[in-house]
């Protein structure tokens, strides 16, 4: 075991000692850096590193918290006896508490979250590489005239997780990402846009000089944009935007908002609520994801959980809390930060890929909109209703026509998934992921 685990562990024993019926302790260390330039000059640089610990006890079913950047013996004794002093004045919580120690444990395989050629790259090179990015946007087209920057971000940590039920375990995890955002004027109108590539490590990163000319070529096709007149037409989601409406979904099938009753998907669990085109998985233990990981957050081993299985609503994301609340069984998906209790968070949150490109889906529309941004969060959970400002570009006779902004988009989530039709384009550039979607028919607002 890490010095971290040992301190983790000593930390629950102490606890025990003090008066706590369970205890849990978290401890995290990381160290980050961040670089942005603009036009060939470093603008921002940061390089920072942190250690921290948590806990939690319960004295019965009463529950303190406390955290503290001092990870000295002494430290963790005023720690311990903080969460104590705040668990004597809370109220009771009858369903608060830990796992069921057969819930609990870890995977015995390699996750593979952690690369040390971040750790072997120095300064420099990070720099040059946001550098190049930038540079060959710049060269792409004489109407990109200038930039908002490019940037290389990077982050390694160790995450510590023990509790009095037996538990402790640890893993390493590693990120990095290259970004690039070019400026391109055309008529007196200036327009932007961006690409980024983010992997485990430098190696998988793509090439800066690819970032950079796709950024520039996504900037570009920008200039000239309309306002279409108000219609409703088929809605094609570019995948990097789809993932922010798996991620709507998300809120509509994690505990909290389903035992709330504050999700329209509340009580609708062994239903159909999409066609059957339409499959949605947490899946938290696929190697070098950026949404795996051996544990949870109350060290109950993590797992694959289908949540709509060919349109039905087969099952939600639980931590132990809203499992209790909901007299269900905890899926593996409790999340918090250093400190407090848990809330739900997912793994990698995706819809599973369909058979047609993204092209195919274009080219067999005679008009439509390819949405590649959105604004604005206008997702209401509760009743479903869906509202976003959009960019893009427009569809005419399978051909992407010309480009299309300052319009909304409307509907409801629930006429979406019966809508809904996934590209093969599947890819993982975070924890939610999305391929292209085709929507049958939502409303333009436009002129």
């Amino acid at each position: 075991m890490s010095e971290l685990l040992d301190l983790a562990t000593e930390a629950i024993e102490l606890a025990r000692r003090s008066g706590a019926s369970d205890a849990e302790c978290t401890i995290a260390e990381g160290e980050e850096f961040s670089v942005s330039v603009r036009l060939g000059e470093v603008e921002t640089l940061k390089q920072a590193g942190s250690r921290s610990a948590g806990i939690r006890v319960l004295r019965g079913f009463h529950v303190g918290s406390a955290y503290t950047s001092d990870l000295s013996r002494e430290g963790v004794g005023k720690l311990v006896q903080s969460a104590l002093e705040i668990a004597s004045v809370s109220g009771e919580d009858p369903l608060a508490g830990l796992p069921e120690i057969d819930e609990l444990g870890s995977h015995a395989n390699d996750f593979e979250l952690y690369s040390d050629d971040i750790e072997r790259l120095g300064p420099d090179a990070r720099i040059d590489l946001a550098k190049r990015a930038e540079a060959a946007a710049l060269c792409v087209d004489p109407r990109i005239t200038n930039s908002d920057g490019a940037s290389f971000d990077s982050h390694r940590g160790r995450h510590v997780f023990a509790n009095s039920r037996g538990f402790s375990g640890e893993y390493r995890a590693s990120s990095c990402s290259l970004g690039c955002v070019p400026v391109a004027k055309q008529d007196g109108r200036m327009e932007r846009d961006f690409w980024y590539s983010s992997a485990r490590g430098v190696a998988d990163l793509e090439d800066p000089e690819q970032v950079g000319r796709i950024a520039a070529e996504r900037t570009v096709r920008r200039l000239g944009a309309v306002k279409v007149a108000t219609q409703k037409v088929p809605v094609v989601f570019e995948s990097r935007v789809a993932r922010s409406f798996v991620g709507s979904l998300f809120g509509a099938v994690e505990g909290r908002s389903v035992y709330r009753g504050s999700s329209f998907l509340a009580g609708k669990r062994g239903e159909r609520v999409a066609n059957d085109r339409v499959t949605l998985i947490d899946d938290g233990i696929t190697p070098g994801r950026f949404g795996s990981h051996p544990f949870d957050d109350e060290g109950v081993k993590t797992r694959r959980t289908p949540v709509i299985e060919r349109g039905v609503l087969s099952n939600y994301l639980l931590n132990c809390y809203s499992a209790r609340k909901l007299g269900m069984k905890t899926t593996g998906n409790a999340s918090r930060g250093i400190t407090g209790n848990a809330g739900v968070g997912h793994g990698n949150f995706y819809l599973e890929a369909g058979t047609r490109t993204p092209e195919e889906i274009i080219a067999g529309l005679t008009t439509g909109f390819f949405v590649t941004e959105l604004i604005g969060s206008g997702v209401n959970i509760a009743t479903g209703d869906y509202s976003r400002g959009a960019s893009g570009l427009w569809i005419e006779n399978g051909r992407l026509a010309f480009a299309v902004s300052e319009v909304t988009i409307a509907g409801t989530i629930q006429e979406m998934l019966a809508n809904l039709e996934p590209a093969s384009n599947l890819e993982f550039r975070g924890s939610v992921a999305s391929p292209t979607l085709l929507v049958g028919e939502m409303t333009v607002g436009g002129r």
